[in-house]
């Protein structure tokens, strides 16, 4: 459903969110705030995993891990489910830490003092703190989803970490009929499109190019300069990186657009 007020910086802007729920409808409150339309559609589907004896051993040890990282927004609140299960008080002595605002926001809704970056949101930028710089000896708990990139798992064992990943979901790309998709890219015609990971964009490219004739002429939101050339190499000729992944970053961007 399209939503929007006037008078405010996006006043008149009509912006299609493809994040997950419930992150899509959350954004789609900010940029309502600042006036523009709206219209969530969904491009990634989270389904949680069957519990194993595997991820079980995993969080009865979680006391004798130094560092949890959850990879996203999802991780951490599918994470946060399963360990109070488990956990009803933390333990004590470890280090939190999320990738993104988003994810450290999760994180510290349940009570947890979580480390990010003072600037930046990425992977690497996580890997850049000095609580990670040397973790030859500690042990690693990444929480994740199934598939996606390896890189802090990869650099921190490089550094001499003991990590561990915490499958919890698998993604998939949600089955649309070609109506809803028509009236998300024709009917509703956005002036830009909201994708906020590299699996997002393409599904929105394996849904999308049989059902927008200006898919690839639209203005694309993405996080980072590595999707960034991807969208280009598969033929997006206005993709822009917001400088923050925040409501306030993104809100900035739209609102620079042509």
């Amino acid at each position: 459903m399209a939503t929007g007020s006037s008078d405010a910086p996006l006043a008149g802007r009509r912006i299609l969110i493809g994040r997950p729920e419930p992150e899509g409808e959350r954004l789609a409150r900010e940029l309502q705030a600042a006036g523009a339309r709206t219209y969530c559609l969904p491009l990634l589907e989270r389904r949680a995993l069957p519990d194993t004896p595997e991820r079980r051993t995993l969080i009865q040890s979680l006391d004798l891990y130094q560092h949890v990282i959850a990879v996203s927004p999802g991780a951490a609140r599918e994470f946060l489910r399963y360990a109070e299960d488990w956990w009803p008080q933390w333990p004590v002595g470890l280090n939190w830490y999320g990738v993104g605002q988003g994810t450290a926001d999760v994180l510290r809704a349940a009570g947890l003092r979580v480390r990010i970056p003072a600037t930046g949101y990425s992977s690497e930028h996580l890997l850049a703190l000095a609580s990670l710089a040397r973790p030859a000896g500690d042990k690693v708990l990444i929480a994740k989803g199934r598939g996606g990139r390896e890189l802090l798992g990869e650099t921190l064992r490089e550094r001499g970490a003991r990590v561990d990943n915490m499958v919890l979901y698998e993604r998939v790309c949600p089955d649309y009929d070609s109506e809803t998709l028509r009236e998300a890219l024709q009917t509703f015609d956005p002036d830009a499109i909201v994708v906020l990971s590299g699996e997002t964009l393409n599904n929105l490219i394996a849904l999308g190019k049989n059902n927008d004739d200006n898919l690839m002429r639209r203005n694309l939101l993405v996080p980072v300069a590595r999707v960034a050339d991807t969208a280009r190499e598969q033929g997006f000729e206005r993709v822009h990186v917001p400088e923050q992944l925040t409501a306030e970053g993104l809100i900035h961007c739209l609102g620079r657009l042509d």
